[in-house]
């Protein structure tokens, strides 16, 4: 009997020990698996951080202008109202006006040479701040040579197409030219036409030291027609004279208006009529000093002339 006691005792004590290491065998595999899942979702977020940190490797490039036209030249800013008469030289600056893109070109000394613009769009008076004169700005840049009573600070693209005032859109030029020759001309064809596209004003030198321009050629498309307009800086009164085209002048036809009654054109009832009022009674610009309206109008620059 303590035989078989003893037998079944231990028996039962190796069941118990064989148990408990299937046990902990299990425990232990268990522990391992969870490891392992562990270690893989370790391994599925170093995955992911990965390409988090690798996505800003692959960097976009900015979008950059690609216009061969700048090429040679460098790109910078000036105020439209600057009135500095400094060019720097080799560089393209836009003189349109607000959002229009109308850009000038220097050479290497300074000159300007070169004006372009994909379309021309006129003076917007009701929409933009403009001065009772019909201008931008009160002045224009004192370019060199504009010192003479005999050169005006004139527009490349005026003001009523949009151009600005700054030295890299004015040159001096012929007061007569500017103001009545071919100049005031080509500026009215555009304006009439309500615009103009593929604009360029060629601009020439007569030596590489003056910022006074010899002659302009411009060339632009009015209504499907491509015009080229090419004249010297000079007066034009003096050249018909020359080549014998000066005659008698014409009677100019008064306005029919001579009673001074402005009620019809001053809207405001000031007194003074501007070049906005003006245009939306019908009158044309510019108002020179023989028309019945110019004495009630501001010639800021005393030309005898309002609104060129």
């Amino acid at each position: 009997m303590n035989y078989l006691i003893l037998l079944l005792t231990t028996i039962f004590m190796v069941g118990c020990t064989n148990v408990e290491d299937v046990s902990i065998t299990d425990v232990e595999t268990d522990s391992q698996e969870v490891t392992t899942v562990e270690t893989n979702k370790n391994s599925e977020k170093e995955e992911t951080t990965s390409v988090v940190v690798d996505e800003p490797i692959v960097e976009e490039t900015p979008t950059q202008p690609n216009n061969e036209l700048f090429s040679g030249y460098k790109l910078i800013e000036v105020d439209g109202g600057d009135l500095s008469g400094y060019r720097e030289p080799n560089v393209v600056v836009d003189i349109g006006y607000g959002e229009r893109e109308y850009w000038a070109f220097t050479n290497e000394y300074g000159q300007l040479v070169r004006v372009i613009a994909d379309e021309i769009i006129l003076q917007d008076d009701s929409n933009e701040p403009v001065l009772s004169s019909g201008r931008y700005y009160s002045d224009e840049a004192k370019v060199p040579g504009v010192e003479s009573d005999i050169l005006d600070e004139g527009h490349i693209i005026a003001d009523s197409l949009g151009g600005v005032a700054n030295a890299y859109n004015i040159t001096p030029q012929d007061s007569k030219l500017n103001r009545h020759g071919d100049q005031a001309y080509m500026e009215e064809m555009i304006r009439s036409a309500g615009g103009a596209t593929n604009f360029e004003a060629i601009i020439t030198y007569p030596n590489t030291e003056t910022q006074i321009p010899s002659s302009y050629q411009y060339t632009y498309t009015l209504m499907g027609n491509e015009i080229v307009d090419t004249f010297d800086n000079v007066n034009p009164d003096e050249v018909n004279a020359s080549l014998g085209l000066t005659g008698s002048k014409p009677t100019e036809t008064p306005s029919s208006n001579t009673s001074g009654d402005i009620s019809s054109v001053d809207t405001n009832g000031n007194g003074q009529v501007t070049i906005k009022e003006a245009k939306e009674a019908g009158f044309s610009m510019p108002i020179t000093s023989d028309h019945w309206l110019y004495k009630y109008m501001d010639d800021r620059d005393g030309d005898g002339m309002v609104g060129e």
